[in-house]
């Protein structure tokens, strides 16, 4: 077969091809007078003609054989990256599960510490708050008792100024009188007093006359 191409490629390459062939009417007159050149002509050409056809039908399975190795080579490459997009995608569906799971455990332990804090941040508030009302309890009940202490204090003021003043008046009242009872016994012992200087002089001068 391959001698065969051989053979046909050397006479081809020695024969002129179909387009720098010369014009029929040449090979007419040459087959006029030499028959065997024109039935060799006619096996050369008809050896040309079957190795195009047969070029063409090689050369349209080569384009074949080449657009289906090719598309093969496509669709494995589409099989293998769809296979790798689904295996990434498995990936990151398993890494987003894995991600979400983390996140959600997060937000469970926060919001539980969240929740412990504000009840006793609550408990603790409540305490403070119980505080704070007995001790304004305590201060009101204080001052509603230093009120009453007061009012007390304040009465018995009053009524110690009252009997003080009283007694003050009531002293002041005797001493007046006493003052007045003195003045009047001033008066008498001062009457007495002149009475006697009198009566004293006279006596004194009969029993003691004055000297020479």
């Amino acid at each position: 077969m391959s001698a065969r191409k051989g053979s046909s490629k050397k006479r081809a390459a020695a024969t002129p091809t179909a387009k720098s062939a010369p014009p029929l009417s040449k090979f007419r007159v040459q087959e006029d007078f030499d028959p065997d050149f024109s039935s060799d002509l006619k096996g050369i050409m008809s050896a040309l003609h079957q190795f195009r056809e047969k070029t063409e039908k090689e050369g349209q399975k080569k384009k074949e054989e080449t657009i289906s190795s090719v598309a093969s080579e496509i669709r494995t490459m589409l099989n293998d990256l769809k296979t790798k997009i689904e295996k990434d995608r498995q990936s990151f569906g398993k890494a987003l599960q894995k991600n979400s799971k983390e996140c959600e455990n997060y937000i469970k332990s926060e919001s539980a510490k969240i929740q412990d804090i504000y009840e006793k941040f609550a408990k603790e508030k409540a305490a403070h708050m119980q505080s704070m009302q007995d001790t304004m309890s305590k201060f009101e009940e204080d001052k509603e008792k230093l009120m009453m202490r007061y009012e007390q204090l304040k009465k018995k003021e009053k009524s110690m100024l009252a009997d003080h003043e009283k007694a003050c008046e009531e002293k002041i009242a005797k001493l007046e009188e006493s003052l007045k009872k003195k003045k009047q016994d001033g008066k008498t012992f001062s009457i007495l007093k002149k009475t006697l200087g009198t009566f004293l002089d006279d006596a004194s001068d009969e029993d003691f006359p004055p000297e020479d």
